[in-house]
């Protein structure tokens, strides 16, 4: 923890207050202060599972990573960064701490196998969407997607899904599994329809499958065209899950991830992208995912947390 976080937190009365220690310090009447280890460090009255609208999932998971591991430590990287975030966001007007966002505990790799993982994290999803909660995944590689997609198409039958990624994860099987982070855009589409944005970089039988499905993609080129996003909108349902895979970023924006790719979005054409769909769709769900902090400095943890912000403020917020 750096001094101006620490500063920032004490100004703000961020501290645990009196009544609330005994529960959470290993040592019964102990004076320290301590922050919250959970997203924007709440409180307990903004944070408690029963009040929150926003329910956060920590999935630490990149066993089919194929090129850069360490999108595991992603999770608690976007917590720890999200420490230094304004409670107050000046563009939507509104205090997103006021929300009520619950982090949960981190969902336990299944060393059986992906399958298992996916069956896993729709399992863990399904029981908070429940609860009626707008629940968002902190990754971890990109196949996290695909049990929460499962469980939100159960919850919301007409669901879509909004897919931003540098690649087009279409592919059928890769490097042996179905369910690895190559082909999480072809699980979801096997829920329910899709809609990619910001791919720049895929292999034939992507290309193929997407001309064969019709599948609508926004192919990020130099001079990105406002078409292309009337046209992804145009095929988005009333409810939208909203997958992000940091690569989307341009590596300028974003290094720390598992598959950079040159010429991706910058911060405003994202947030921008997103306001729209969130002006005229509800967002019912989300992810973040492929944040891989030790191939990055890191203010791109901090830029992963203030996406993860931006979305719970977004899903919240009532469409046109």
């Amino acid at each position: 923890m750096n001094g101006t976080v620490w500063r920032k937190h004490k100004s703000r009365e961020r501290f645990l207050k009196p009544e609330d220690r005994a529960s959470i310090l290993p040592e019964p009447g102990s004076s320290l202060p301590l922050i919250p280890y959970n997203f924007l460090a709440l409180p307990q009255e903004n944070s408690s599972v029963d009040m929150a609208k926003v329910v956060l999932i920590p999935v630490p998971y990149d066993s089919t990573t194929s090129f850069r591991a360490g999108s595991r430590d992603g999770p608690d990287a976007m917590i720890k960064a999200s420490y230094g975030l304004e409670d107050y966001d000046f563009e939507l007007e509104m205090d997103v701490s006021k929300i009520g966002i619950h982090t949960t505990g981190a969902i336990e790799s299944h060393m059986a196998g992906p399958f298992h993982m996916t069956q896993r994290i729709k399992d863990v999803v399904t029981s908070y969407v429940r609860l009626g909660k707008t629940v968002g995944l902190l990754g971890g590689e990109h196949s996290i997607t695909i049990g929460a997609v499962q469980a939100h198409v159960e919850a919301h039958p007409g669901l879509s899904v909004l897919y931003l990624d540098a690649h087009a994860d279409l592919r059928h099987e890769y490097m042996g599994t179905t369910y690895g982070h190559a082909s999480a855009a072809r699980r979801a589409y096997e829920c329910c329809p899709i809609a990619l944005a910001g791919v720049r970089s895929l292999c034939e039988e992507e290309h193929e499958f997407i001309r064969n499905n019709d599948i609508p993609v926004w192919y990020w080129g130099p001079y990105p065209q406002d078409c292309g996003l009337e046209n992804l909108l145009h095929n988005l349902s009333d409810t939208v899950y909203v997958s992000v895979d940091l690569d989307v970023l341009d590596p300028s924006v974003m290094s720390a991830v598992g598959t950079p790719e040159p010429g991706g979005m910058v911060w405003h054409q994202l947030v921008s992208l997103l306001s729209k769909v969130a002006e005229t769709r509800r967002i019912v769900g989300f992810d973040v995912c492929e944040l891989a902090p030790g191939d990055g400095p890191p203010a791109c943890s901090y830029t992963a947390a203030k996406l993860v912000y931006k979305l719970a403020a977004f899903s919240c917020r009532e469409s046109g």
